[in-house]
């Protein structure tokens, strides 16, 4: 991992972001949205194709023969996907309160969302038991403690890691992996990179990284999986949007960055 190389791209991604235009940067949104949704959803199991979820979330159709449950799942990442966007962090402390708040969006029920198991539970297909119910509010108040204390080799690393801790913990009863990828992002947002999104269809090596953090405590593997998800979201933004890159005004402003941002724009253009 060449965090030096990963900090060069989060600027370049910056400098670009802000001259996206209103179009561009909704799309760009809405797409996303989309695709996160629809990957972060059937990781846990939801049947819903991605173009059922885009149906749903940007044509407001509900497709026939879909279950309700389905449905809620898909609408109610969103809307949680949206309140982690618009969350602001006036405080850099990481807070147990914000952490139940996004999970009261992903499970909008009565006497569940946002509130801790009270029964010890199994995660199917893992060596890994979830602790006791009566240590919950020690371990997350432990967990944040360590969020906003510890020492971290990168954002990258961060956000790898609240997302392993709070699996590990496994504080609710259900949509614990949707709402750990959700403060994963919040991190990386708050830190001025792009949301990334774990594909589904990679879910057994997402699944493996998560087992040696669980089973060894060591987050390595689970924060080199992160780490390249977040270097080819980065990747594919840039080259997507290369028409905003100005090679000159970069090399004035970072000659490191103007070097990394010509391999994001096509030869016929770096000879004009």
């Amino acid at each position: 991992m060449d965090i030096e190389k990963m900090n060069l791209k989060k600027y370049l991604f910056q400098e670009v972001f802000k001259k996206l235009s209103t179009f561009e940067r909704k799309d760009f949104n809405d797409n996303f949205t989309v695709e996160y949704t629809h990957d972060s959803t059937a990781i846990e199991g939801n049947t819903l194709t991605l173009t059922q979820t885009y149906m749903i979330l940007t044509e407001g159709i509900t497709p026939a023969e879909i279950s309700l449950k389905e449905l809620d799942e898909v609408r109610f990442h969103a809307d949680a996907w949206d309140f982690v966007q618009k969350a602001k962090k006036d405080d850099l402390n990481m807070k147990r309160e914000f952490i139940q708040d996004i999970h009261q969006h992903v499970i909008k029920v009565d006497g569940v969302g946002g509130l801790f198991r009270t029964c010890p539970v199994y995660i199917r297909g893992s060596q890994h038991v979830p602790p006791a119910p009566e240590k919950l509010y020690d371990l997350m108040d432990n967990m944040v403690w360590e969020a906003n204390h510890n020492k971290f080799n990168d954002p990258v690393h961060k956000a790898a890691w609240l997302h392993a801790k709070l699996t590990y913990i496994h504080p609710f009863l259900d949509g614990n992996g949707r709402t750990a990828r959700l403060l994963l992002n919040y991190e990386l947002l708050s830190n001025g990179f792009p949301p990334t999104n774990i594909k589904s269809d990679n879910k057994q090596a997402y699944f493996d990284a998560l087992e040696e953090y669980n089973i060894h405590n060591n987050i390595r593997p689970f924060y080199e999986l992160v780490y390249n998800y977040v270097d080819k979201t980065l990747d594919k933004f840039l080259s997507m949007y290369n028409q905003h890159i100005s090679i000159q005004e970069l090399d004035f402003k970072s000659p490191a960055v103007g070097k990394l941002a010509r391999q994001y724009v096509p030869a016929k253009d770096l000879q004009k």
